[in-house]
């Protein structure tokens, strides 16, 4: 395991800049959250404000899982991959160690730096257990999402498909989600689509939630691991 760990760390490193990815995700969290918070009205809920750059999250981790998988069947290094690990469970848990590093390392900063920024143009963000559970639970979202993007990626095997189909995933449902007329229906929608239910852990004020921070983390953990075991029955029954 540790040496599938290391090769899949040189492969990610070596992989034409993919670990700008990383840099990008804090630069726009941090970004997007201090403009958000400088533009903040009256009344609005602190810890969404200030982390209102998870919104883009998803997208700049799509990109970060799919490259790699997408190059490596691309070239045909996968086969080589394999030849060296014949064990291709492990070659995806290798995967997901060096793909959930660097995402919650990023994350980390990234969290840490929106709510500092956030308190310091003015948001109620003095340290608190509900301060900490977002922060803590927007790590969480970010590595989630890229546990999910890597099983897609796994199951597709192509870039820029499985890019599509996250991009689709994590965009597309809070954008029909609203044009659900029937109100139980409406609700019931946002309680169990990534997006809606994964960004609930961000909130500080918790009522009329349409679901729980944890329970929304629980929602997404669940669409992760459906994910992963997609992209684990793909790579253990189809040819490289």
């Amino acid at each position: 395991m540790r040496r599938a760990v290391h090769a899949e760390w040189t492969k990610l490193r070596t992989g034409g800049g993919v670990l700008l990815a990383p840099v990008v995700l804090v630069v726009v969290i941090v970004g997007l959250g201090a403009v958000a918070a400088g533009a903040a009205k009256a009344g609005a809920d602190p810890g969404r404000t200030a982390l209102a750059g998870l919104d883009l999250g998803p997208a700049v981790i799509a990109v970060l899982a799919a490259l790699p998988v997408g190059a490596e069947y691309a070239t045909g290094m996968i086969r080589t991959t394999f030849a060296a690990t014949p064990r291709r469970g492990a070659v995806l848990a290798a995967k997901a160690v060096v793909l959930g590093g660097p995402v919650a390392l990023a994350g980390t900063v990234a969290a840490a730096g929106a709510l500092l920024a956030g308190r310091w143009l003015g948001l109620d963000l003095a340290l608190s257990g509900a301060v900490l559970r977002a922060a803590a639970g927007s790590v969480l979202f970010l590595v989630l999402v890229a546990l999910l993007a890597l099983g897609v990626a796994c199951a597709v095997r192509d870039a820029a498909a499985s890019s599509g189909l996250v991009l689709g995933l994590f965009y597309l449902s809070p954008v029909l989600v609203p044009l659900v007329r029937d109100p139980a229906w409406r609700r019931h929608l946002e309680q169990i689509t990534p997006m809606n239910a994964g960004l609930a852990v961000r909130s500080l004020h918790v009522d009329g939630l349409a679901i729980g921070p944890w329970k929304g983390l629980a929602v997404l953990a669940a669409w992760a691991a459906a994910a992963l075991a997609v992209g684990t029955v793909a790579l253990l029954r189809r040819d490289a």
